[in-house]
């Protein structure tokens, strides 16, 4: 129902992963294009200690569709992480709040604080944090 309400409202959506994934449902990355919808969805989530990977990108960006269907992946393999894609020229004032000054920019966030980053088309990097910090 919540992703009901989100596309009725029009500030959230789902993007299907088109490979890597019998389940539709586990290959899920969460796009805001909206900052109030953004903050409600933070601020539920931020008590939790569920890890959310947060993909700040543009769609002019060379390097983030690079990263788009890794993305995917992790988001079909680690179905106990959130991962979320903001374009950062939708959403100025959230990359601002984040610090973000290069795309893409992954910041991985547990209990509504920032527990690591990556910057640029790291995927190892990236997936190695994911697997550290969704175990702690």
């Amino acid at each position: 129902m919540g992703s009901y309400l989100s596309s009725f409202f029009g500030g959230a959506s789902y993007s299907e992963a088109s490979e890597g994934s019998s389940s539709s449902e586990s290959s899920r990355v969460l796009t805001f294009h909206s900052s109030p919808r953004w903050q409600l969805h933070f601020n539920s989530v931020k008590e939790t200690p569920k890890l959310m990977v947060i993909d700040f990108s543009a769609s002019w960006c060379g390097p983030c569709k690079f990263m788009e269907p890794v993305l995917n992946d992790m988001a079909a393999r680690f179905t106990e992480v959130d991962f979320v894609k903001i374009d950062v020229d939708e959403l100025p004032d959230v990359a601002q709040e984040y610090g973000v000054q290069a795309m893409p920019t992954f910041v991985l966030v547990k209990k509504g604080k920032e527990v690591d980053r990556v910057v640029g088309a790291q995927k190892n990097d990236l997936e190695k944090k994911v697997v550290k910090h969704k175990a702690l």
